[in-house]
């Protein structure tokens, strides 16, 4: 993470995170690392990759954009645009912390901002079509700092070179690897629980895996309703929480399709950001 003089540290700033994810003979791995114990924004703990939004990242050449649904989605409730930005943010912080690229071979039309230069050295532009936004988490009050925090999904596959070489990465990361699901659970140390929000039919099909490799699951029945129907969500709704139940795993459902359709019509595309859980979204 980079630092600036001129910042307001106690402000929420706009940041970005990326779980880099592989698939093994073990089953999906993630890549991690452990901040160090003087951090000041939790020390020791082991983290994905990530960091606060420069101001260079705004104006920084992409190699090609993110999807079209991610952007929309960052749109809501923060500033109209910012999407880029925050996919810049999280490359860079990818590779400032773990020496990895995802990017695409070029030239830049410009000379890059010094927090960029680095990577720009290498030959390559930052690409933001891997990335998949899947949740946003902003710190509670009372913290040394606070985040609004995008986190993105990525695969091993989309990184440029070897996934397993860090030697280019700083020191802000100690002990990077790829740590198997159930490991990352442990490392966090009760920090918090894996939940999976439940609105995609991939992760319907995939109910089971979900559940194994989580603390719970949260049903989202509106924005189930629009992918399947509104008819589909009652049978689906009670299949995947008796699966959870069997299982001992926590159980939710939120807004009926009917009135999440209505709170979206109301929503303003950009407002003030407000504390809420972290919630993933298969």
């Amino acid at each position: 993470m980079s630092d600036t003089a001129a910042v307001d540290k106690t402000a929420i700033r706009n940041a970005a995170t990326v779980i880099l994810w592989r698939d093994g003979d073990g089953g999906p791995s993630v890549l991690m690392g452990q901040r160090g114990a003087g951090a000041a924004f939790m020390p020791s703990k082991y983290v994905f990759p990530g960091g606060a939004l420069d101001a260079g990242d705004a104006g920084v050449p992409l190699a090609r954009p993110l999807a079209a649904a991610c952007a929309r989605r960052l749109d809501q409730r923060a500033e109209p645009g910012l999407g880029g930005a925050l996919a810049a943010c999280a490359v860079r912080e990818l590779w400032e912390e773990t020496g990895l690229i995802v990017g695409a071979r070029g030239g830049w039309p410009a000379p890059a901002p010094q927090d960029w230069q680095d990577f720009a050295a290498q030959g390559f532009t930052p690409d933001a079509a891997p990335f998949a936004f899947v949740f946003r988490a902003i710190t509670p009050p009372g913290r040394t700092r606070r985040f609004d925090a995008r986190f993105f999904l990525a695969s091993a596959s989309d990184v440029t070179g070897d996934p397993d070489d860090f030697s280019r990465a700083s020191d802000e990361l100690s002990h990077l690897h790829w740590v198997p699901i159930a490991e990352a659970r442990r490392l966090m140390g009760g920090y918090g629980s894996l939940m999976a929000k439940i609105e995609k039919p991939a992760a319907v099909t995939k109910i089971d895996e979900i559940i194994e490799l989580s603390d719970g699951i949260m049903v989202a029945r509106g924005d189930l309703a629009v992918e399947v129907g509104d008819a589909a969500v009652p049978a689906l709704q009670k299949r995947m929480i008796r699966t959870a139940r069997e299982r001992n795993k926590q159980h939710d459902h939120r807004t009926p399709p009917a009135r999440a359709r209505r709170r979206a019509a109301r929503m303003p595309s950009a407002a003030a950001p407000k504390p809420s859980r972290t919630v993933a979204t298969p």
